[in-house]
C-alpha cells in the first residue's frame, strides 16, 4: 500500500512539473560573423530594462549600451558615429525588436508595451523581426558580437521581474 502512495505522488509531481508554464526564450543571433561574444545575462538581475544607448553613424549600429533598473552595462562596439539614447517610462518594456543587418547590425527598433515605436540606424539590408515566444514576456537582456560595429545581436525574453525595488 505504502509503495502505491508514493508511487502516485511521484506521478502527480512528474505531472505538475510537466504543465508547469515557460516563460524564458530567445530571437537570434541576427548579422554578421566576427566580433567578440558579450552577453548581459548578469545586468538583467540589476531590474528590468530601463533605457537604451545606440551609437549609429551613416551605415551601421556602431555601439551600444543597456540600462537594467538604475545601471548601465558595459558598452559594447566603437566610438565613431552619433550616440542616442532613450528613456522607457516607468514599467514600460519592450515586446518587440526588428531591424535589419547585412555583415554588420545596420538598424534596430524596440517597439513597448506603450505602443511606443524607437528607430535606430539605417533601412537597409536583410530584415528580422523578433518577439518573444510566450505570452506575457518581455526582453531582459541582450547578448551578441561587438568590435568597431555591432556584428550580431541577440535577444532574450522573459517575464519581467516580480521584485524591482530597485527600478
Amino acid at each position: 500500500m505504502l509503495t502505491i502512495a508514493i508511487l502516485a505522488l511521484l506521478c502527480a509531481s512528474a505531472s505538475a512539473n510537466a504543465i508547469q508554464a515557460r516563460s524564458s526564450s530567445y530571437n537570434g543571433e541576427y548579422g554578421g560573423g566576427g566580433g567578440q561574444r558579450f552577453s548581459h545575462s548578469g545586468n538583467q538581475l540589476d531590474g528590468p530594462i530601463t533605457a537604451i544607448r545606440i551609437r549609429v553613424n551613416r551605415y551601421y549600429i556602431v555601439g551600444l549600451q543597456v540600462r537594467y533598473g538604475k545601471q548601465w552595462s558595459e558598452y559594447v562596439g566603437g566610438s565613431q558615429g552619433d550616440l542616442e539614447e532613450i528613456f522607457l517610462h516607468p514599467g514600460e518594456s519592450v515586446i518587440q525588436v526588428s531591424g535589419k543587418y547585412k555583415y554588420y547590425l545596420r538598424k534596430l527598433v524596440f517597439v513597448t508595451d506603450k505602443g511606443r515605436y524607437l528607430p535606430f540606424g539605417k533601412d537597409t539590408g536583410t530584415s528580422f523581426n523578433a518577439a518573444p515566444l510566450y505570452p506575457n514576456t518581455v526582453l531582459r537582456f541582450i547578448s551578441g558580437r561587438s568590435g568597431s560595429l555591432i556584428n550580431a545581436i541577440g535577444l532574450h525574453w522573459d517575464v519581467y521581474p516580480s521584485d524591482c525595488s530597485s527600478c
